[in-house]
């Protein structure tokens, strides 16, 4: 089990210490998007306004709606990654039938080129017979 990491953070101005089993780097990231949100909504008039506790509702409005619109588009790109999956399986289906049908194409090529030869000599010999017995005339 990873090791429990603390570290010093300043969200909206204020110093506060994080603990997790998370990295240090980690922990940074979730504070400075935090702080940002924090930094983007007292820019606001309207917000700055608003009591404390309701600016607090309304960051936290806004981290929801965040998280929400996230996992939207995560579950529209595993659907799309799951249709990709099935449409590659599906060309790897067509291309394996279509390999068999070329080598049973390939087959059947090569057992007629056989016969082929084999009509050709077989014509050949019909045709020095015929030959053979118009000659004593």
């Amino acid at each position: 089990m990873a090791s429990k990491t603390d570290t010093e953070v300043i969200i909206g101005g204020k110093v506060f210490t994080l603990s997790g089993y998370e990295s240090e780097e980690y922990l940074q990231k979730v504070a400075s998007y935090i702080n940002n949100k924090v930094n983007e909504y007292s820019k606001v008039d309207s917000f700055r306004r608003q009591p404390l506790d309701t600016q607090a509702v309304l960051l936290q409005l806004n981290i929801a709606d965040d998280y929400f619109k996230a996992k939207k588009q995560i579950a529209l790109l595993e659907e799309e990654l799951q249709n990709k999956e099935k449409e590659l399986y599906d060309l790897k289906h067509e291309l394996i039938s279509s390999q068999i049908k070329m080598e049973n194409m390939e087959k059947d090529s090569r057992e007629m080129e056989l016969q082929l030869r084999e009509n050709v000599k077989q014509i050949e010999k019909l045709e020095k017979e015929q030959k053979n017995k118009k000659l004593p005339v």
